[in-house]
């Protein structure tokens, strides 16, 4: 079939960074050194991000760069099948796509364990133009996702701050997942400066507990919000854990429901994207109803949680129908 002759929607959300191959190895308990064998999986946190999005019906594109490599065009051709808009995606002429080593203890729960023999800022990801950001993108599009890794490399972070200016100027939300890695830092000592950049731009901040704790000294939502003050919306995760948020002036908490886990990569990108799916379906007005801002965060736990039932960031998310079919399990 001729993929351009399929009519797609314009894009609601944009989201901009990383796509990469998580190499998650297959025995569990083991350090790097000495794990066996490895299984590669799509990812990346704005790419997963994307990916579920599209999943759940809410139409989004990604801009990134990849490789002139086979990994490269195995992930362009995967957000293509899925309905991604890949417009925006750049390829790198010598750079190559980037490789993730993730080890996992006995729980499924994962460590970043390096890029094996290469440094962080040698991956195309990292080479991402800011003049060849597709502007037409912005003209229909509703929300822009960005994450911090970007802003390790200067060329890429460049083009963070040229997307920003863009949505900006075409009146798009922005919505910061910190998603902080330390190994994608040369020096990690200019990350919370260039971070602390963001604070102006952003609509709505979404955190680990860890990264708010680290950021604010605390991990209640609602603190973050008042400090940060122009913000619409903080939410702060924790695994399985409960979730704290703020969303206009409704505060609150929700406990995520119990699932079987299996693997928990991507789990925080497809609570991410399950929370901006339904901002898309209620509207921005609707976060002033107290329950309504409940039942969003709800939704978006179970997106969440499902991701960690199966292997893989990407192939593990969820169809609308299989979260309907949790949230009425409660």
């Amino acid at each position: 079939m001729n993929n351009k002759a399929i009519a797609r929607r314009p894009a609601k959300v944009i989201c901009l960074g990383e796509i990469l191959f998580d190499c998650l190895a297959n025995e569990l308990g083991k350090s790097i050194s000495e794990v066996a064998s490895w299984t590669s999986y799509p990812g990346g946190a704005p790419a997963n991000v994307a990916c579920a999005l599209t999943k759940l019906g809410t139409p989004a594109a990604f801009i990134g760069c990849v490789g002139k490599d086979k990994p490269g065009q195995q992930l362009v051709r995967l957000l293509e099948s899925i309905g991604v808009d890949i417009s925006g995606v750049q390829h790198h002429d010598i750079a190559p796509t980037r490789l993730v080593y993730v080890t996992r203890n006995e729980q499924g729960d994962r460590t970043f364990a390096g890029f094996g023999d290469q440094r962080a800022d040698q991956f195309a990801d990292a080479y991402l133009q800011a003049e060849l950001l597709p502007t037409e993108l912005f003209l229909e599009a509703e929300y822009l996702v960005l994450g911090t890794l970007e802003l390790a490399y200067p060329q890429t972070r460049a083009a963070v701050f040229r997307a920003l200016e863009l949505a900006v100027e075409h009146h798009l939300k922005i919505i910061l997942d910190v998603n902080w890695r330390p190994m994608f830092w040369l020096n990690q000592e200019e990350a919370i400066p260039l971070i602390k950049q963001l604070w102006q731009y952003v609509d709505f901040l979404k955190l680990a507990e860890e990264e708010a704790t680290w950021l604010f000294d605390t991990a209640d939502a609602g603190a973050i919000a008042y400090r940060l003050g122009s913000l619409e919306g903080v939410l702060v995760s924790n695994g399985d854990a409960q979730v704290s948020y703020c969303l206009s002036d409704n505060e609150g908490t929700v406990n995520p429901m119990k699932v079987s886990v299996e693997d928990t990569t991507g789990a925080g990108d497809a609570f991410l994207a399950g929370f901006i799916h339904q901002l898309c379906q209620h509207g921005m007005q609707q976060l002033s109803n107290p329950q309504i801002a409940q039942d969003i965060v709800r939704y978006a736990c179970a997106v969440g949680g499902l991701t960690t039932t199966k292997s893989g960031a990407i192939a593990a998310q969820p169809s609308p129908a299989e979260v309907e079919a949790l949230l009425k399990q409660v």
